[in-house]
């Protein structure tokens, strides 16, 4: 990614569904686990570890049970409050 990824990261995170998922789940909910938000939302559970992988890649998310194997939970990062207010309203 080239120039401000706070700009940039909006078009990274609608071009996947699962990923503008877990946005929106994550503007009503302060932590993320996976299972919890592939139930609410009728994903697989692989399918929403990956979107959390994704975004812990990217600096959106913090994970707060990195020793943990499963039942991890996540948290938005600084970076990834930014790019939820970014997108509110126009995405979400």
């Amino acid at each position: 990614m080239t120039g401000n990824p706070i700009d940039e990261l909006p078009k990274w995170i609608i071009s996947v569904d699962r990923r503008l998922i877990l946005l929106e789940y994550l503007k009503y909910h302060n932590i993320a686990k996976a299972s919890d938000i592939a139930h609410e939302t009728e994903r697989s559970t692989q399918n929403v570890s990956r979107a959390l992988k994704e975004f812990e890649d990217r600096g959106l998310l913090e994970c707060l049970t990195p020793d943990k194997t499963t039942w991890k939970r996540y948290v938005l990062t600084d970076m990834g409050r930014k790019v939820l207010e970014k997108m509110e309203g126009k995405y979400l």
